[in-house]
């Protein structure tokens, strides 16, 4: 996504039992890896989505992500825009692809967030995949049927990964996934564990699995604690000097806590938190 989003999820059924995707240790590990993310640093991106929770303060998705990026590369800290301020989001100020993003939620309910695919060589005169959240985020189509578009244009961008989702406290969330460099056609995931870095959806690499076993330890040690626990835990799980850390947060009612820590002025001693909460609007 311009960032690299390393995305690791826990949904729990309708019985209630937790349906987890188990990475085999120590596969994929390529140079590029070890240099941006050695193993021991802390995660990109985790994703964490239930549908049993009817529980008063419990969470149905649960989100954090690193934006993996070049310190120099201007951008906007988090904040709403958007005709009504409907939408929650960082944006790409590079010169020629303003507007873009990486990762932005609304709240009509529609989230979106972007990972670019490791490839050789870019085309540098492709299309910026930052517009493909923006997009999303700013249209009344719904994620399935707006990934199937982008799947006849994929051939326009550089790799990438797109995960879009309505989520509706009344209908129920609908989280969708796809890649250019994939499948033809988009996917929409089951309740399970999901993890996606800078290759296809659930390709094991060594970091996403080590990510993912810290977001969920994190997870299940903050139950029973206030969401700030869970919110900070996750912080320190993303803490490997990336310049942006989010966590999303949605609980059973639609109620969205949108944390992000950015780096100052490049300097990795100074950080600052802003959060915005709000209820989902459907």
């Amino acid at each position: 996504m311009p960032p690299e989003l390393l995305c690791a999820g826990r949904c729990v059924g309708q019985a209630g039992a937790a349906q987890a995707w188990h990475c085999p240790p120590g596969q994929g590990h390529s140079v590029w890896d070890a240099v941006r993310m050695p193993l021991g640093a802390g995660t990109p991106v985790d994703v964490q989505r239930r549908e049993d929770s009817a529980t008063e303060g419990s969470h149905r998705l649960i989100l954090a992500a690193n934006r993996d990026e070049f310190y120099s590369r201007p951008s906007k800290l988090a904040d709403f825009w958007g005709n009504n301020n409907e939408i929650l989001s960082g944006l790409d100020m590079e010169e020629g692809k303003e507007g873009g993003t990486w990762l932005g939620i609304s709240t009509r309910g529609k989230l979106a967030a972007l990972t670019n695919y490791l490839q050789p060589q870019l085309d540098w005169q492709a299309r910026g995949r930052g517009e493909l959240v923006t997009h999303f985020l700013t249209t009344d189509v719904d994620s399935l049927s707006y990934l199937k578009k982008v799947s006849m244009e994929g051939h326009l961008y550089n790799g990438f990964n797109l995960i879009a989702a309505d989520l509706s406290t009344a209908k129920g969330d609908v989280i969708c996934y796809y890649g250019n460099r994939g499948e033809p056609d988009p996917i929409v995931l089951t309740p399970g564990t999901y993890g996606l870095s800078n290759a296809l959806l659930e390709t094991p690499w060594r970091k996403l699995c080590f990510g993912k076993q810290l977001f969920l330890e994190a997870v299940e040690r903050s139950q029973a604690l206030p969401k700030d626990v869970l919110i900070s835990d996750l912080l320190d799980v993303l803490n490997n000097e990336e310049a942006t850390n989010t966590i999303i947060l949605v609980d059973a009612d639609g109620h969205v806590t949108f944390t992000e820590r950015s780096m100052m002025d490049k300097d990795l001693s100074r950080w600052e938190t802003r959060t915005y909460e709000f209820t989902l609007q459907n």
